[in-house]
Parts: C-alpha cells; structure tokens; sequence
C-alpha cells in the first residue's frame, strides 16, 4: 500500500512539474533563444498553450503541492519496513523514487524560473 502511495505520488509529483515546463517555460525559453515570431509560430502551431498559460498560476500550486507531498512521503523517517520484498527491491524502488523526485525538482525550478524570474531579471538586467 506505502509502496502504492508512493508511485502514484512519484507520477504525479512528474506529471505536475512536466506541465509547468509544458505551458510556461518552453514559450519563454523559444522567446529567449530564437525571438517573438518563434513564440508565433509555437502557439499557431499548439493553441492549447495560450490556455495553459492563463492558469499557470494554478498549475505551479498543484505541482509544488505534488511535489512536497511526494518529498515527505519519500524522505519521512520510516518507523516500519515498506516493502515485504526480501534483498535490496526496496532500497532499488526508494533509489528510483528519489531519482524522480529529484527530476521532478529540477523541472519544476526551470518552469519557475522561466514564468516568474526570467522577465523581471531581464528588465533588471536591461536597465
């Protein structure tokens, strides 16, 4: 069940910080690198993004919740063994959890950065 909880936490945790990159940071990162018609180009070609992007608000605060809660239950102290399986399945299994744990972090920092610090560090920046 533990074991359970956590991967559907792991996907979710992935899951919520992959569309962050979806609607906010891939348009600012194709902005910053190739220029306005390259963000045209995008959105005629994917119109959904426009849409994303109007909630992205919404989609950080569920992927940072995902996130957290996918952090306590990987990292919490366990004051019993989660897994029946003997040998090294469950160090194998905490080992991969963390991973995407770690991978859902390092997304979610880039779609923060692009949608709420890559602007106002460029007009800094600028003037």
């Amino acid at each position: 069940m533990e074991d359970l909880r956590r991967k559907i936490l792991s996907f979710l945790a992935l899951f919520g910080s992959t569309s962050t990159l979806i609607c906010c940071a891939l348009p600012a990162m194709v902005a910053a690198v190739a220029g306005g018609s390259a963000v045209a180009s995008l959105v005629s070609a994917f119109p959904f993004l426009i849409t994303l992007s109007r909630y992205k608000l919404y989609f950080f605060l569920f992927a940072g919740a995902m996130i957290l809660l996918s952090g306590v239950v990987i990292f919490r102290p366990k004051s019993r063994v989660a897994c029946s399986i003997a040998g090294e399945g469950c160090e194998v299994a905490s080992r991969f959890s963390k991973i995407i744990f770690m991978v859902s972090v390092f997304i979610y920092s880039v779609g923060f950065f692009f949608a709420y610090l890559s602007v106002p560090l460029m007009r800094w920046l600028g003037s």
